[in-house]
């Protein structure tokens, strides 16, 4: 049975996850979402979805953005937050990591330069901290604005897997095509062996 996400830790030491665009403005603001036509690289939501890290790749990209949005943190305090992520128990990953590996990755982190924001999936539809809106709502309003536009970047499908993801339902080509308002023959292009073997991964969590 997969275990749900554990916050707690992160939540008590008021750890920062999550954060909207700093500079980007949007070009239209609704009263719980903004749209940017073009889109922002600036919004980080880490554990936002019911959707589990799977690899070293994506661990190490989750403590990157810890690590960035955290500037306060000193290599101690952040090697006690990469634990409790890097801990299968805990609900975050899939996987369980050598602690040896882990302090490499917290250490090669803790080095770079952060004066660049990580790179980051681009988003064009930003929804409130705090709404009540259900997760078939905001599938309705991203696929109503991005299908608008006529211009399905791969960001776009990953972001719908994600939603499709937390109600825990199967992805299919189909019902993305059918969320973002294109044809199959749309999502097929724009969807790379990354996006599908993410794809793959997701539907096995459920």
């Amino acid at each position: 049975m997969s275990r749900n996400r554990n916050t707690k830790y992160l939540d008590n030491k008021r750890i920062v996850y999550r954060r909207g665009p700093i500079t980007d403005k949007p070009t239209v603001q609704a009263t719980y979402w903004d749209h940017y036509q073009d889109g922002t690289y600036e919004c980080y939501t880490l554990f936002a979805s019911k959707a589990k890290i799977t690899t070293y790749k994506s661990l190490k990209w989750h403590l990157l953005v810890i690590w960035y949005l955290n500037p306060q943190l000193d290599q101690e305090e952040f090697m006690k937050i990469a634990e409790v992520i890097a801990n299968k128990e805990q609900g975050f990953t899939t996987f369980t990591i050598h602690p040896e590996l882990l302090r490499k990755m917290v250490y090669d982190i803790s080095m770079l330069d952060l004066d660049e924001p990580p790179k980051n999936k681009l988003r064009k539809v930003v929804f409130k901290m705090i709404s009540p809106l259900t997760t078939e709502d905001k599938l309705r309003i991203v696929g109503e604005l991005v299908g608008r536009s006529k211009r399905i970047h791969p960001d776009d499908i990953y972001q719908c897997m994600l939603d499709i993801n937390s109600m825990s339902k199967k992805i299919t080509i189909t019902n993305l095509a059918k969320l973002l308002h294109c044809s199959t023959r749309t999502i097929h292009r724009n969807m790379g062996d990354e996006l599908k073997r993410e794809k793959e991964l997701l539907n096995k969590q459920l």
